[in-house]
C-alpha cells in the first residue's frame, strides 16, 4: 500500500498521562518500531492551541504514524494543558507559551524514565516558541523548528542557543504566514551553528502529502540518515 495521507503503520502505541510539577495531567500517546529498540526520540510540540492546534496536527500525527516503522524513531506527542483531541483533554488552561514550560518538563521527564535514546524536540508553530524558550533547560541532543513565528521568544532567548552544543535546525516555508526565510536568516544569524532550511513552496501549515514528506525527511536526516530515503510504500 502507498504511505499517505491517514496510514497508520505497524508500532507499539500506548496511551500515557505526563504529569506536570504545578500538578496538572496531560494526555498523550507513545509510539515506539513495533518489534526493536528506538534509535532516537521526538518529543512533539504542537501548534497553537487557540488557532486549533493539539497532537493530532498532521504533521504530528504522521510522524507518529510512520516513523517508528520507517525509521525506528519513538515520538511521544501529547496535548499542551487545556488541550482537547480524541485522545482526551489535558488539564488546566491555555498558559500563553508560559505555563506550557511545565509541559514540556514533564515530557522530558517521562522520555528519561523510560530511558528513550537520543532525545529531539521536534515544534511546530507555537511549539517552536515553547522549545527556543526552554529547551536549553533539558538534555537533549538537539531540536527542529518548523514555520518558527518568533513571536512569543525574545531575541536574547534565540541567541542564547549559539554555543549550546545541541543542534538547532530551522525548517522555513518561502511563502510562511509570519516568518518567511529573508527574515528568518536575519533573525537565526544569532545563532551561527543553525542549520537553515528554506522550503521552496511550503506555506506554514506543511499541507500536501509532498510537504509531509519533506519535513519527515529533514527529522530523520537529522535523527537517523541511515533511513533514508523513506520508503513510499508498505507491505504488511
Amino acid at each position: 500500500m502507498d504511505i499517505s495521507g491517514s496510514i497508520l503503520l505497524p508500532a507499539r502505541r500506548e496511551d500515557i498521562e505526563l504529569h506536570t510539577a504545578d500538578g496538572l495531567t496531560l494526555v498523550g500517546e507513545l509510539s515506539l518500531p513495533a518489534n526493536r529498540d528506538p534509535v532516537a526520540t521526538i518529543i512533539a510540540l504542537h501548534p497553537l492551541p487557540t488557532a486549533g492546534g493539539f497532537m493530532d496536527s498532521h504533521i504530528i500525527r504522521k510522524a507518529a504514524a510512520r516513523l517508528p516503522a520507517l525509521a525506528d524513531i519513538a515520538v511521544l506527542r501529547f496535548n499542551f494543558r487545556g488541550v482537547t483531541s480524541p485522545r482526551g483533554t489535558s488539564d488546566g488552561t491555555f498558559g500563553e507559551g508560559i505555563a506550557e514550560r511545565l509541559d514540556l518538563a514533564a515530557a522530558v521527564g517521562f522520555v528519561t524514565e523510560r530511558g528513550l535514546p537520543h532525545v529531539w524536540l521536534v515544534g511546530w508553530s507555537f511549539g517552536t516558541e515553547v522549545v527556543v524558550k526552554y529547551g536549553l533547560e533539558h538534555t537533549v541532543d538537539g531540536v527542529i523548528l518548523l514555520s518558527p513565528p518568533l513571536r512569543r521568544t525574545t531575541d536574547a532567548e534565540l541567541a542564547a542557543w549559539a554555543g549550546s552544543g545541541k543542534r538547532m535546525v530551522a525548517l522555513i516555508p518561502e511563502f510562511d504566514d509570519f516568518l518567511r526565510p529573508a527574515e528568518a536568516a536575519v533573525k537565526f544569524a544569532a545563532v551561527p551553528e543553525v542549520e537553515f532550511v528554506a522550503v521552496e513552496g511550503a506555506k506554514h501549515l506543511w499541507v500536501g502529502e509532498n510537504q509531509t514528506r519533506r519535513v519527515l525527511t529533514e527529522i530523520v536526516l537529522r535523527l537517523n540518515p541511515r533511513a533514508l530515503p523513506l520508503a513510499e510504500s508498505w507491505q504488511d
